[in-house]
């Protein structure tokens, strides 16, 4: 298997998308050149490291490649958690907030259970933000990516 084997290329992502987004037209896609950013970072971060390791691991690689590519991002920052329109003391710390609209949340699992997709939901209610990518570097061959939108 060459290297171009283990990652899915942009098509066949605009492709993916346009199905699990078929009201939007592919020019609609919500904040869809930044996504496309953060994929080809994801990407390039699997073709170099491959599956295997922690999400640790992968969260510090993408951190480098997304700094080399020029994507704005904050690292486990602390977001407010709202009860009955309350701050409470709690907080959460999504992975990455990438352009200051993006949670992407990293895995490293065999494959996206619901409690993931749950965990997304929930931070997107809490953060009132749209959009959360989560990533699976445990998937073999290719990187998991779902979109979530709420």
């Amino acid at each position: 298997m060459n290297d171009d084997e283990w990652v899915q290329e942009p098509e066949e992502w605009r492709k993916f998308l346009e199905v699990h987004e078929p009201e939007a037209g592919f020019d609609t896609l919500l904040y869809r050149d930044e996504v496309f950013a953060i994929q080809g970072a994801v990407f390039e971060v699997y073709r170099e490291m491959g599956c295997g390791f922690l999400e640790s691991v992968y969260q510090e690689c993408l951190e480098r490649e997304s700094s080399e590519r020029n994507i704005p991002f904050e690292s486990q920052k602390d977001l407010s958690l709202y009860y009955k329109g309350t701050v409470l003391r709690q907080t959460f710390k999504p992975d990455l907030v990438c352009y200051g609209k993006i949670i992407v949340e990293l895995k490293a699992v065999k494959e996206f259970s619901d409690p993931f997709r749950a965990q997304m939901f929930n931070y997107l209610r809490s953060s009132k933000l749209r959009l959360g990518l989560l990533v699976n570097f445990g998937h073999y061959p290719k990187v998991g990516i779902e979109r979530i939108i709420l």
